[in-house]
Parts: structure tokens; C-alpha cells; sequence
């Protein structure tokens, strides 16, 4: 540890004691398992403790970033340099009253699904197979069925880079097919408020939950690590060629390794860890696709999950390679 960085970890300390760490391995921490070692990583317990660590860092000029659950998220196999504040359980909180639910953006998608069921609101079952965090969801306005947690959302609260906080209307959100504001503007998202479907029979929405689980098992690889679906739905090349995990298939990439990174046997659009993948690997394997997809169809894939530089710099995951699959670091 450099001395700058135990400065840091000692006022890091004050104001989340007991959750910072250091020499963090990001593929203990990766849906994907790949990723070098980051230098620190701080878990805020509240939205004060979230906007006093932002603060510090924007007062103290430290690019940083902030991240959930990790679920679209690939780490370079450098590591990460840039300090990082991992949203998670520490910033879990719920509360539900009628039709509203608040909740903070380190809760778990399941969980916030099943405490809807359990009081009869309806609306957001088709994200109670999502392994994300709230803040992370609302990022990319997730869910399944082409549908997106935005169209429940009423607010969302954030905090800025460097420690303000901001609360804004769900029409204020930039809201659409697996995109928002929050992706773009650096801000954090720290608690969301939801207004639901009352009234719902909790046995029926159990029963719309299971089938939703069942069905994500049979087609969904659920035992090697991944990150979810790749390669976002184009609606115009959805139309000519269908989804991506079928375009995917039809290019003759269903089970195609690199390294070891596949593209699993079972859905096209997820690109497996079969054990000893690097990032390299799964941006290689990301790269031949979206040449392969362009030349035979005319789309250029664009790619759902995200690439974390070591520098902090966070972007589309097919960005990422130049045109001579060169990774641009």
C-alpha cells in the first residue's frame, strides 16, 4: 500500500469504519470472475455516509467510480487504480407504505420483487430473476420482457460527484429502453421510490414470479459465471433478424471459445467463464461477433455491459477494441 493510498484508507475510515478494503481481488467480485486486483474499495452504510466519501474524493481531485452488484460490469485484467465505492447490503434499506415502496440502491432486485409480492403489488415481477442491485437497474433501466423498472419509478435520488445530493421526478430520468440519465452524468444512485399495482393476489404474483424463474433456467446458463445478456436488442434488426442471442447463433457462435471465454451453448447472447477467462478473452470473443454480425447483416451490435478501465474509466464494453481488436486501455 502506498503511503497516499493509507492516507486515504485512515479518512476513509472515519466516515465508514470498518468498510474499506484494500488489495481487493475484482474477480472475487465479478459476475464475470475476471479482473485484476483494486487498490481500495469503500462500502458506504447510508446516504450520508455515500455523499461524505464523494465529497472527500472531489475535494481531494480523485477520479473514482461507483459500482453495485457488478452485473454488466467486465474489470480490466490490470486491476483497478482509481478508488471505488461499491453500493451493496450496507445500503439496503425499505420502506412500504400503500402502493409506494422507498428503497436504497444497494437492495437486492429479487428482494425488492419478492417484498412487492408479499404486499400485494404488482408491477415489477419480471425483475425477480435480475441479480443487480436497485441503483444499478434503475442505471439501465433493467428488466425482462422488453419491459424497464423506469415505468414504476416516481424518484430517484442521487448524489453527484462531489457529494451533492440530487432528487428528481421519474419524466426527469431520461427513461428508455435499457438506458437512463444515470449512465452518463457520473451521479450515484443512492434511493429509489417506486408506486406500484395494488391489490394484486400475492399467490398469483408468486406463481407469475416462479414461471419467470423457471423459464430464465431452461434458457439462461446459470452454473458458469457471466454477466447477463451481452449484446443490447436493436428494434430494427430485432425485426429483419430477431433477438441478438439468435443472430448470434445463426452467425455459427453458439458454444465459439476464446481462451476461456465461450459463448454458452445455451443462449447465444451470454458469454461464459468456463474457468480461466481474462477480459481479454471476452473481448475478443465480443469483437469477432460484432465484426462477424456487421458484415453479414449490416447492424453493428451494441454491447450492453460495460468495461472498467484501471483508471476508472468506464465504458461500453465494444468500445473498447479498435478495428484491429487492439484493447484500448
Amino acid at each position: 500500500m502506498t503511503p497516499a493510498v493509507a492516507s486515504l484508507v485512515r479518512d476513509l475510515e472515519q466516515i465508514a469504519p470498518g468498510r474499506v478494503t484494500t488489495d481487493m481481488s475484482l474477480a472475487a467480485i465479478s459476475r464475470w470472475q475476471v479482473g485484476g486486483t483494486a487498490d481500495l474499495i469503500v462500502h458506504p452504510g447510508s446516504e450520508s455516509e455515500l455523499s461524505q466519501i464523494r465529497s472527500l474524493f472531489f475535494r481531494n481531485d480523485l477520479p473514482h467510480i461507483v459500482i453495485g452488484a457488478t452485473s454488466n460490469l467486465m474489470f480490466a485484467d490490470e486491476g483497478l487504480r482509481a478508488p471505488c465505492i461499491q453500493i451493496g447490503s450496507d445500503l439496503a434499506s425499505v420502506q412500504v407504505k400503500g402502493d409506494h415502496i422507498r428503497a436504497g440502491a444497494g437492495l437486492w432486485v429479487p428482494g425488492l420483487a419478492r417484498i412487492a409480492m408479499l404486499h400485494s403489488l404488482g408491477g415489477i415481477a419480471h425483475v425477480c430473476g435480475i441479480p443487480g442491485t436497485l441503483g444499478g437497474l434503475v442505471c439501465m433501466n433493467g428488466g425482462s420482457q422488453r419491459k424497464g423498472i423506469g415505468s414504476h419509478i416516481s424518484r430517484v435520488s442521487s448524489v453527484t460527484t462531489d457529494g451533492s445530493r440530487i432528487a428528481r421526478r421519474a419524466k426527469d430520468c431520461g427513461f428508455a429502453y435499457r438506458t437512463s440519465i444515470f449512465q452518463s452524468n457520473d451521479e450515484a444512485v443512492s434511493s429509489v421510490e417506486l408506486i406500484l399495482d395494488a391489490g394484486h393476489d400475492p399467490n398469483a404474483l408468486r406463481h407469475e414470479m416462479r414461471q419467470i424463474m423457471r423459464s430464465r433456467r431452461l434458457k439462461f446458463p446459470q452454473k458458469l459465471p457471466n454477466c447477463g445478456s451481452v449484446f443490447v436488442s436493436n428494434p430494427a434488426m430485432y425485426a429483419k433478424y430477431g433477438p441478438p442471442g439468435a443472430v448470434i447463433e445463426s452467425l455459427g457462435f453458439k458454444g465459439r471459445q476464446i481462451g476461456g471465454a465461450m459463448v454458452s451453448p445455451l443462449h447465444a447472447n451470454f458469454i461464459v467463464n468456463t474457468g480461466s477467462a481474462s477480459a481479454s478473452d471476452i473481448l475478443s470473443l465480443i469483437r469477432i461477433i460484432r465484426d462477424t454480425a456487421l458484415q453479414q447483416t449490416g447492424y453493428l451490435m451494441d454491447v450492453e455491459a460495460r468495461f472498467v478501465h484501471p483508471n476508472g474509466r468506464i465504458e461500453p464494453a465494444g468500445s473498447v477494441t479498435d478495428a484491429k481488436g487492439l484493447m484500448v486501455l
